[in-house]
Order: C-alpha cells, then structure tokens, then sequence
C-alpha cells in the first residue's frame, strides 16, 4: 500500500507523546502508527505506565512489528525524572525525531477565592513548567538537526508560554490546540455530570485532535505551523454551540 506524500515524511522518525496513556495523547500515538505502519518508533511516557503497555499491545495488534513502541513511566511535574529522562532512554530510541507535548491536567475548578493552592501548584508544575522543562530536555537533540520539530499541545494557562517560544521557531514548529473542556477529569469522575456537559452535542473527539497534530508533524520542512483552532461542525464560536433537541 503506497503511502501519501505527508505520511511519507514521518516514516523512519522517532517520536516522543508525553501523557500517552489516555485521551488525545493515546489517539495521536495510533495515529502515527496508523500513518507509518511499516518503520516508526514511538516513545510514550504517563503516569499510568499499565495504559501504556495496553497501548503498545493495541498498536501491535493493528499495525505489526512494524512500529517499535518504548513505554516509560514519566511523571512530567517532577524536574528530576524529566532531567533523567533521555540520558535512560535506549540507544535506539535516543534520537528523537518529534516531541508532542501532550500531558496535561485539570485541578483547581472552583471558584475563586476558593481554589486549593495545592490544585494551582499541581496545574502549573504539569502544564507549565513541566512543558517547558520537556521542551528543554529535548531541544539539544533537536539542535543538532535540521527537521527536528515540536508539536505543543497547550491548555489555557499555557498560552502565556506562546512569547517564550516564539525565538525557537526557526528551529522548530509548534502547534497549539486549546482544550476546553476534560470533563471527566473536571468533575472529579463523576460520568453523570460530565455527559450532561455534551447533551445534545457532537463534540470534539481526541481522534479529531490526533489527526490535526500528525498533519502538523508531517508538513514541508520550510513550513512553520504555528496555530491551529479546531471546532466541531456544531460549534460556530467560542460560544455559540448547536444543541439537537432531547
């Protein structure tokens, strides 16, 4: 089966998904299998290192020995293991190609003055600095090629870090998708009251957004992709949203 142009230019690549074990972390991971079964490496790092192995053994399921997948066990809020990070890695998978910063989390949902500064720190140590600290662990390899590129999947809070970024774009492209809404996460579990969120509505799924970052990764070299808004067909804006009758 031939392979399109822009699938073309992933193959052989090295990529690292941070916050792979669920959500859009794991569907951009069965993405880029899916595009370049044949000769692909992919990295996944999570907390949650079982959903990684489960992943791994479903992307061998579809796609065959042809993807290498490394599973590791990150933690991306604590500098020590992101500092740690490559020096660990395997030989083979220590030329990293792409980096999707992908991990991410949700605390602090109150109302002010009644969030918990603990949920505040939790929040910037990932979403922030956690970010920037990967985005740092990763670069020196980065340098040292021409193609290498990043692909930066950001939450509100992490727009502010769109200046720091702006010098690296010679190097680098980013894309940055703003997630609205993990409702599951935001109502602490409770399914019930995160399904009402999306009554009457087809929402984005984390397949959608797999797709927009794997277009990203795959364009010209001389192509810097620096944003992207992605809505669903029955959302007109920001707040103007269809809902099918109930």
């Amino acid at each position: 089966m031939s392979l399109a142009a822009a699938a073309k230019r992933i193959v052989g690549k090295t990529i690292l998904v941070t916050g792979a074990s669920s959500g859009i972390g794991k569907s951009t991971a069965l993405e880029f299998a899916r595009n370049a079964p044949n000769n692909l490496k992919l990295i996944l790092t999570a907390r949650r290192v079982e959903n990684l192995n489960e992943l791994a053994t479903q992307i061998k399921s579809e796609v065959g020995d042809g993807v290498k997948v490394l599973a590791v066990k990150l933690d991306i809020s604590n500098p020590a293991e992101v500092r740690q990070f490559v020096p660990n890695l395997p030989e083979e998978f220590k030329e990293i190609d792409v980096l999707v910063n992908n991990a991410g989390l949700v605390k602090g949902v109150a109302c002010a003055p009644d969030i918990a500064e603990e949920d505040i720190n939790i929040m910037f140590q990932t979403n922030v600095t956690g970010l920037i600290n990967m985005t740092q662990a990763i670069l020196p390899i980065f340098k040292k090629r021409p193609d290498g590129g990043v692909g930066d999947i950001v939450n509100a809070v992490n727009l502010t870090l769109a200046g720091a970024f702006t010098v690296l774009q010679k190097l680098l492209f980013a894309v940055s998708v703003t997630v609205c809404e993990f409702s599951v996460v935001r109502f602490y579990g409770d399914k019930s009251k995160a399904d009402a969120v999306y009554n009457g509505v087809d929402p984005l799924t984390p397949g959608d957004i797999a797709e927009v970052i794997v277009f990203a990764v795959s364009r010209r070299q001389n192509v810097v992709l620096a944003d992207a808004l992605i809505f669903p067909s029955h959302q007109g804006g920001a707040g103007v949203i269809y809902r099918k009758p109930t």
